[in-house]
């Protein structure tokens, strides 16, 4: 390799070398070179510069917090904090850091787990260290490194704002890793960056470590997405794809095409394109493209993928690896009772794996899942359907990625995959270090256009888009640790308000030059007689009234047509009547009157934008300071300082969507008749987020007693919040759900799991996830809550955490 380089780069290169010495003992003990982003990320680093690295899924981003964590471990004192978004990601940063360094110098803390909590390298979730930022922890005290993975989190509307309070309130001493998915903005967020945490390096890098080579299956045929000729421009769409789409997915001969015609002109379909799974499995096996994932938009879907694939019959595992298999398999699920194995489909599943084959979604067991990942990082598992959970931060990288639809269901309505998504799909492509290239693999459709399959593969267009909110604790919170007015210029350094100041700024531009073509068409519709704008306006307001009458003529009644006869008849003498109505000139004038009225129309719009986005983050706040100081969270003293009151101090250690509402519960004594399973159902009845097709439940399936009353008492005080928070122009928020309410309930009071799961209609990783969030607020309160109901928590907490629940490491 050294050979290859000229003179002047071998002496750059031990310039380099020379310069930063602790990235050259790092470099030392790792089995492979490092690649130029990754060596300008570190030495950035090793200067003293925080770093925001942007780079493909797989291209080795971890690499640089890697060093960051070496570089901590040189001082006896620093420590590193690792984030992440998701809990499975925590625990398998945990698990590699613990390899690396020792379980002495390592720990987690995801809310639900603590270990360690004390150690030198601590990997947390987001949330955890913005709570400890709050909180003013003493685990903060020589703190040298924060890494934040998969920072593009930061534009996920639920948990997002999470990432930029943590980037703001960071003390200054600490430096930062930002690590994220290629983002067509990053410089954008790098300058923002830089001026909330002062010097900072932005590296990026689209260069994916592992060609990634697209293709389609039409028919039987694989067929390459974009020309491989040579001969063709980069990204043209391949010829012979354009010609089967178009012929029902045959190459045609010039002989052939007039009898296709005529096939099409007798109202005839081609023939269906598209292969079974157990087919495509098969396929893929043959031409040495497994292991595979493929994406699959729904968790119906993956499971019936799975049978369908082991019905016809597919085994992609030898004898040995189906004994290693269930090895593994029997040592990660033996403390899992046997009743519950049946519950869970565990034999099923068992099977599916011994032939190389799982599902991989949201629905599963948290435990279920974590064995498909590490046996497809093994190789066992050969072939997974997942869905696009699967595409975020877990390790599991394949030579090939199948993709069986281009659009998926948001919630709403079917909608096309965009170009990020389909980036950070086919980003799993690849395994470095093993494969030559990644592929990718779209199963053809009727009705899709190649050309547009092309450009979706081609464009790599992902911004980065904040969105952050104040909310009621961080309001609380902030203006105890800084007071309101200091509150507000830290809101405004947040990175929505960069992003809105920054397109106020172009709106600005485009609002002068306007303003100039404005003054230019006022000038040339000048008239001699009179004020030309002013007779324009009546025209235009004549015009108005004649459209809306002639659109309405058929149901108006007989007084509303007098009463625009009248006013047509008072404007047309107005009009006619105005000195400008005599100019030889008008018809010229009036010309340049309505192009002036469509740009004052288009210029007032952008001002107004200009005025809702300048200081939109402080506005908002305000609105949240108001309804706390109506409520009596906030105070204002004599001297008009705002500080929280006691029932405030109490908001700032509740954390969640709902946390005004659960401030006014313990404040109101809502909760303090209910026993442990009550207490635990109506946390569950907060933190529930029903399916869209899911009604409220009725009486007869609510957990009895004091639940009921405490339940409707609830209620009603979310139903004044609402009005409240609608006074005060904020959004409000979604009624409470009991979905879940008499599940959790059962469950608190020793239920099987069996009848558990049926009371819910829930898949097992979905009542297991929504238990741990039922846990992570009834940890809250056992700590917030005075009396009785903090006692009740306390014993919520060990009622639930239980059987699946409790040995289900990550959530």
């Amino acid at each position: 390799m050294t050979d290859q380089l000229s003179p002047a780069e071998r002496f750059a290169a031990s310039r380099s070398r020379q310069g930063s010495p602790r990235l050259e003992r790092f470099r030392a003990n790792l089995a492979f070179d490092l690649d130029p982003f990754q060596i300008a990320s570190c030495v950035a680093l090793e200067n003293g510069d925080s770093v925001l690295v942007a780079a493909p899924t797989g291209a080795g981003k971890t690499i640089v917090a890697e060093f960051a964590v070496f570089l901590a471990m040189q001082d006896p004192r620093a420590k590193v904090f690792y984030t992440a978004p998701m809990k499975a990601l925590s625990n398998q940063k945990f698990q590699e850091f613990v390899a690396e360094y020792g379980a002495q110098d390592v720990g987690l803390l995801t809310g639900d787990t603590n270990i360690n909590s004390g150690a030198r390298v601590v990997v947390m979730t987001t949330e955890v260290l913005r709570n400890m930022l709050y909180a003013d922890s003493d685990l903060l005290s020589d703190l040298s490194f924060v890494i934040m993975d998969e920072v593009h989190y930061l534009a996920d509307r639920f948990r997002g704002a999470v990432w930029e309070e943590v980037i703001i309130h960071l003390p200054q001493n600490v430096r930062l890793v930002s690590l994220s998915a290629t983002v067509s903005n990053a410089e954008e967020f790098g300058d923002w960056l830089q001026a909330v945490r002062g010097e900072t390096a932005v590296i990026v890098s689209e260069e994916r470590p592992v060609p990634l080579d697209q293709h389609v299956i039409m028919r039987t045929k694989l067929i390459d997405l974009f020309d491989s000729s040579g001969l063709a421009a980069t990204n043209r769409v391949n010829p012979e794809l354009v010609q089967m789409a178009r012929y029902g997915g045959r190459t045609i001969s010039s002989r052939q095409m007039k009898d296709v015609g005529r096939y099409h002109s007798r109202g005839g379909r081609p023939e269906q394109l598209k292969m079974d799974r157990a087919a495509v499995v098969k396929m893929l096996g043959e031409r040495n493209l497994l292991p595979a994932i493929f994406f699959i938009f729904s968790r119906l879907g993956c499971d019936q993928a799975v049978k369908q694939v082991l019905r016809a019959g597919v085994r992609l595992t030898t004898a040995p690896e189906r004994d290693e298999i269930r090895a593994i398999v029997e040592e990660r699920c033996r403390t899992i009772l046997d009743e519950d194995l049946a519950v869970l489909g565990y034999w099923e599943w068992l099977e599916g794996l011994q032939r190389g084959v799982a599902a991989h979604h949201a629905g599963m067991l948290p435990a279920f899942k974590e064995v498909v990942e590490e046996l497809f990082q093994k190789k066992l598992v050969k072939a997974v359907f997942a869905t696009e959970t699967l595409a975020l931060g877990i390790n599991m990288p394949a030579r090939t990625v199948v993709l069986e639809k281009l659009e998926k269901f948001n919630g709403e309505a079917r909608v096309p995959i965009t170009p990020g998504e389909y980036t950070q799909l086919t980003g799993r492509a690849g395994r470095r270090g093993i494969d030559v290239e990644g592929h990718s693999v779209i199963q053809w459709q009727d009705g899709l256009d190649p050309q547009a399959v092309a450009s979706l593969a081609s464009r790599r267009t992902y911004p980065l888009n904040s969105s952050f909110s104040p909310t009621y604790n961080m309001a609380v919170n902030l203006i105890e640790q800084f007071g309101r007015e200091r509150t507000r210029d830290i809101l405004e350094s947040s990175f929505a308000q960069f992003q809105a100041d920054r397109a106020v700024v172009d709106l600005a531009r485009k609002v002068r030059s306007q303003e100039e073509s404005l003054a230019g068409y006022e000038e040339a519709m000048r008239c001699h007689l009179g004020d030309f704008r002013e007779y324009s306006g009546i025209r235009r307001e004549l015009t108005d009234v004649e459209r809306k009458g002639a659109a309405r003529a058929d149901t108006q009644s007989r007084a509303e047509r007098e009463k625009r006869q009248h006013q047509l008849t008072a404007l047309r003498r107005k009009l006619k009547q105005h000195p400008c109505n005599a100019c030889n000139d008008r018809e010229a004038h009036a010309r340049w009157a309505e192009r002036w009225w469509r740009l004052k129309k288009q210029t007032d719009e952008l001002s107004q934008q200009i005025r809702s986005r300048t200081g939109a983050v402080a506005r908002i706040f305000d609105r949240v300071s108001d309804v706390l100081l109506e409520l009596g969270y906030l105070e204002r003293s004599d001297r008009g300082v705002v500080t929280a009151t006691v029932h405030g101090r109490t908001l700032r250690r509740i954390y969640g969507e709902r946390d005004l509402l659960v401030a006014e519960c313990l404040r109101r004594g809502v909760w303090k008749d209910l026993d442990p399973a009550g207490l635990a159902a109506m946390a569950a009845a907060l933190v529930y987020e029903p399916r869209r097709d899911e009604g409220q439940a009725s009486d007869r399936y609510l957990p009895k007693g004091a639940f009921r009353p405490a339940f409707d008492k609830t209620t009603d005080l979310w139903a004044r919040l609402d009005d409240i928070e609608r006074d005060h122009k904020l959004p409000g928020s979604n009624p409470l759900s009991t979905g879940l309410s008499l599940a959790m309930n059962r469950w608190a009071q020793g239920v099987s799991l069996d009848a558990v799961l049926r009371e819910a209609d829930l898949a097992a990783g979905d009542f297991v996830r929504m238990t741990k969030q039922t846990i992570d607020l009834l940890d809250q309160l056992s700590v917030v809550a005075d009396g009785q109901v903090g006692r009740t928590a306390r014993t919520a907490l060990d009622a639930i955490r239980r059987g699946i629940v409790a040995y289900s490491s990550v959530a």
